[in-house]
């Protein structure tokens, strides 16, 4: 691949980004519209045509790493990682 192919390559790439994240606030914006429309029908579950929409609570655990950095074990229970990162800048 030659330099303007790459270069054609990238602003391709943050081209798609970008429209990924316009197309995820749209999406963001009809979740919103339909979660108000749930509150405002006191519903958890709606059933539109062949779509079912739940708007549930979901409780979780998850460890409090301030606490266990604190407490001092936290060295003795976590664990360097690698990985890869790419970005176009």
């Amino acid at each position: 691949m030659s330099i303007i192919d790459i270069t054609t390559t990238a602003r391709e790439y943050r081209d798609i980004q970008a429209a990924i994240k316009e197309l995820e606030a749209q999406a963001d914006a009809i979740k919103q519209a339909m979660i108000k429309e749930m509150d405002a029908r006191q519903a958890d579950e709606l059933n539109a045509g062949e779509y079912t929409i739940r708007y549930t609570l979901v409780e979780s655990s998850r460890v409090d790493t301030a606490k266990l950095k604190a407490s001092g074990l936290y060295g003795d229970y976590s664990k360097r990682t690698t990985s890869t990162r790419f970005q176009v800048a």
